[in-house]
């Protein structure tokens, strides 16, 4: 049994040893991974961030002056009571003393906490008192915090009536783990929040789903975001720089994936974002009666979609644990008029989109996802559809399940009958049924290519059949073929591969008897088709109008 314990404590040594080895080595490859953050944290960071502004510089020294007295109570009190412990030990021949009250003890041991807390008081509420005055400010901006993003409304000063919304930027690639993280690994923004420096600039926080709160450090401001209530705050940054944030209240699945990122610009810097960022807003602003095609629709879908839907949805469509997939889903497949509604209601975890998205983005995003991954249901939804729903009037048709449902019912009864005026009327119901939505099952379609090359693959007839057909269903039709590449090879090259098979398709349409000003080559904002090389290699082909 003696030498059982001892070899027992020994492993148990042994198997001590190698897990604080493997968590040495652990701690130090994450310290080795990800260097200092630009405006943010730093790696093995004990202390505040260096202050950016007055307020956070207070802060900063009331931090250090509570911690130097806080240590020298902590020293005094334990330090008398280890040495009494120590020189007066039973040992020494000591005995305990046996007294009754001392009126004097007790009066020294309350008035000398109260100083104490009077000495920490006054200075912090001076502080705090300062925190709160959010009066006489040189811009004012109202922050609302949503599942999971940042909308900026900048309210009152220069730069009033620009909005935008800040979202995660970080690429999908590190978030999965399939790519190395950066030293802004969820600290970085597409849209960061642009401030002057030297001025006094009031946050309006509130927020449109759960309660979320708006902080960066350096400026020592921290704000909750709560529906239905405004609250604000204010930070005056004395440097120009990048600030780095986070959202610091528990706000759902993707709670770490909505930093604040906060660009402070000199007076000269700050009006010249203000008047390129009018110019833009102007450029940019959407016409909500225009008619757009498949194709404009589709490239301003797919990026509502990842900015907006990715995160839950997943860029394949396929969903994850809580959130459904819209890949083959009822939703994207079913009454257009249900997908409208649950885009703009919302309905359990999945927020309303109405006050986010506007008509052409909400449009955009739901002809994506009923003519993207398997679905191809061949709807356009047109921002002035939207329009009308948001007052009651929803859109109709689009009910593909049913199409196919009531297709696959007719052929089956076709098939049993073995003749008569059943069957013979059973048929060309089928017919009609598939001839009169050809193009709902089919486009836009896809043709896949081999690695590196343009020929025409022997599987791309669907594609071209389901085209000519949709264009004899639709004499007037026009075609786009948008070519697509995987991640390998340069980008010069992969631009004329890819246009090389947007041609290849281009013939075969032709040679179908589609005719050529009927087809338009449309080159996309990237060529790269996506993470799934397979799915990358492409043209996809869609009705342009």
């Amino acid at each position: 049994m003696e030498i059982f314990g001892k070899e027992a404590m020994k492993t148990i040594k042994r198997a001590l040893m190698g897990g604080l080895a493997l968590s040495g080595l652990l701690f130090a490859g994450a310290a080795l991974a990800v260097g200092d953050s630009p405006g943010g944290p730093a790696v093995n960071e004990i202390n505040l961030q260096p202050p950016a502004s007055a307020i956070a510089e207070e802060l900063y020294h009331l931090h250090t002056f509570m911690l130097i007295l806080c240590t020298v109570i902590f020293v005094g009190v334990f330090g008398v009571m280890f040495y009494s412990v120590f020189a007066h030990r039973k040992s020494k021949g000591h005995k305990a003393s046996h007294f009754h009250e001392s009126t004097t003890v007790e009066i020294i041991w309350t008035i000398v906490p109260f100083i104490i807390v009077v000495l920490m008081a006054l200075p912090a509420t001076k502080t705090v008192v300062a925190m709160k005055d959010t009066s006489n400010a040189d811009v004012t901006i109202k922050v609302t915090g949503y599942q999971w993003k940042w909308g900026y409304d900048y309210v009152k000063g220069p730069g009033e009536g620009i909005s935008f919304f800040s979202t995660l930027s970080t690429p999908r690639a590190e978030t999965d783990g399939q790519a190395p993280i950066t030293a802004t690994y969820l600290q970085e923004v597409d849209h960061p929040l642009v401030v002057p420096v030297d001025k006094k600039i009031r946050i309006i926080t509130t927020a449109n789903d759960v309660v979320h709160s708006w902080y960066v450090p350096a400026f020592g401001v921290k704000q909750d975001a709560i529906p239905g209530f405004v609250r604000d705050t204010w930070f005056k940054a004395d440097k120009v720089g990048t600030f780095r944030g986070f959202c610091t209240e528990l706000c759902g699945k993707e709670h770490a994936f909505m930093p604040v990122v906060v660009e402070v610009l000199s007076a000269d810097d700050y009006a010249k974002w203000v008047d390129d960022e009018k110019k833009k807003m102007a450029a940019g602003a959407d016409d909500p009666n225009k008619t757009y095609t498949m194709a404009e629709l589709m490239e301003r879908g797919g990026k509502v979609y990842t900015s907006n839907c990715a995160v839950c949805h997943q860029p394949t469509g396929k969903g994850a644990g809580a959130f459904p997939a819209l890949d083959g889903s009822k939703i994207a497949n079913g009454p257009i008029a249900q997908h409208v509604s649950l885009v703009l209601k919302g309905k359990n975890a999945m927020p309303s989109w109405a006050p986010t998205l506007s008509d052409v983005e909400i449009a955009s995003v739901i002809t994506y996802e009923r003519n993207s991954w398997g679905n191809h249901t061949g709807d356009i939804l047109q921002p002035r559809q939207v329009a009308d729903a948001r007052n009651g009037k929803l859109p109709e048709g689009g009910d593909h399940t049913a199409d196919a449902a009531g297709a696959a019912a007719a052929s089956g009864a076709a098939a049993a009958s073995s003749g008569g005026e059943a069957a013979s009327s059973a048929a060309p119901a089928a017919s009609d049924s598939m001839a009169s939505q050809p193009q709902a099952a089919a486009l836009p379609a896809n043709v896949y290519f081999e690695t590196g090359k343009s020929t025409l693959p022997d599987d791309a007839k669907a594609a071209v059949d389901a085209a000519a057909d949709y264009a004899k269903a639709h004499p007037d039709a026009k075609f786009t073929l948008s070519g697509f590449t995987d991640a390998t090879g340069s980008a010069d090259v992969n631009a004329k591969l890819a246009k090389s098979r947007a041609e290849a398709v281009r013939d075969a349409l032709k040679a179908a008897g589609i005719a050529e000003d009927h087809i338009i080559l449309k080159k996309p904002e990237t060529v790269t088709g996506g993470s799934d090389a397979k799915e990358a290699r492409r043209v996809q082909i869609s009705p342009a109008a």
